[in-house]
Formats: C-alpha cells, structure tokens, sequence
C-alpha cells in the first residue's frame, strides 16, 4: 500500500516529540500496538533519530514510520538513513525537495493559498495545513476548500478529537495530532493513558 492511500484508509497520522528518547520510542511502539499506523517522529525531539533507528528495527520495513521538522536536506539525508519512510515538513524548501528527490512519500507543510499552489506543482502526496489552529481551525480549512476542493489537505497544530471530527466532515484526508494524542507519553508518561486516547482518536477516524 502507499502512502496517499495508507493516509486515506487511516485518516490519523500521530506526531511525537519527547525530550526522553526511551519515552519516545516507547510511544512509538505502543501507538503501533494500538492500531496507529501512521506515526512521525520530529526531528526536533531528543535524540530522534536513535527513535527513529530504534523503531524501524523493531517494527520492521513495512511498517510506516516518518521523520517530522524536515527543514533541511540534510534532515532529508539523516532521516532516511534512520529509517524513515515517510517525510513530513513545517513548510516548502530545502528538506521537502530533497525528500522528493530521494523517492520518498512527503507530506508538504503549508499555510497560505500561494503556498498550496507552489506544493500543488510538487509530487508531494499530501498538504499539510500548519498551524491550522493559528488561522481559525475548521473554518479556515472550509475556506481553502473552496478554491482548493480537490487537494489532499491534512492539518495539524491544535487538533483535538473535537477537530478531528469536524476536519474530516470538512473533507480533510487525515489529521495530523500531536500533544492531545501523546499527551506526556513521550516524556515518561502513563502509556496505558496513551492507549486509550489513541482508541478515542481511531474512533473518530474509523
């Protein structure tokens, strides 16, 4: 399966960024365990790259594990020498075109209507609305789907399950969550806490 369709089928990409390594790749492996296929780590977490190894051994090569804050080509290069399979960036340049010339699946950063039409020229698989809270949320998605009906829109950046539901009525292709799904998981957290927000997402997903 690919990456645009494995993100259609699951709707939820979850985001981790932990300053405790161990924490971190444990919250990997149990969003994994619980039905979370789709899970990023940000390269702007501690020792994130060692997660990202971690995990990819663990997990095995079909599993997909992405690199997240991908603002450089060499984030591009580390990351996909991690492991990574998947490569998702705050915005357009250096990373993002380097992510693409290494064949792998990106799910582009964007904001504004310029910056979708330049993402849209790219074989970015997806659009990623960041920070879709910081322009209105859900109504700033249904603005953007007025010009822009047909492009495979995820946002990310205060996305709660509230938002979650109200984004993919909006026609969002997934959502992108990152502390109201980890919540402290990746920094020594309860991970049986982590279990059962990760149901609560998938529910609204399904």
């Amino acid at each position: 399966m690919d990456f645009s369709t494995a993100l259609r089928e699951e709707r939820l990409v979850a985001i981790i960024r932990g300053r405790d390594p161990e924490a971190s790749f444990r919250s990997v492996i149990t969003l994994v365990e619980a039905g979370v296929a789709l899970v990023e780590v940000s390269l702007s977490g501690t020792d994130a790259l060692k997660v990202i190894e971690r995990a990819r051994a663990e997990l095995g090569d079909e599993a997909w594990l992405g690199a997240g804050t991908v603002v450089t080509e060499e984030d591009a290069q580390r990351a996909s020498q991690a492991g990574a399979n998947l490569i998702v960036t705050p915005g357009l340049g250096p990373g993002c075109t380097a992510s693409l010339a290494q064949g792998l699946p990106v799910l582009a950063g964007v904001l504004t209507p310029s910056e979708i039409c330049e993402a849209a020229a790219t074989d970015a698989a997806a659009l990623k609305i960041f920070p879709a809270s910081a322009l209105g949320g859900p109504d700033y998605l249904k603005a953007l789907r007025g010009p822009f009906p047909d492009l495979p829109f995820v946002p990310v950046g205060g996305v709660g399950v509230a938002e979650t539901e109200a984004y993919l009525k909006l026609g969002a292709v997934a959502v992108g969550v990152g502390s109201p799904l980890i919540g402290d998981a990746a920094d020594g957290g309860d991970l049986g806490e982590l279990r059962r927000r990760a149901a609560e997402f998938k529910a609204v997903c399904a």
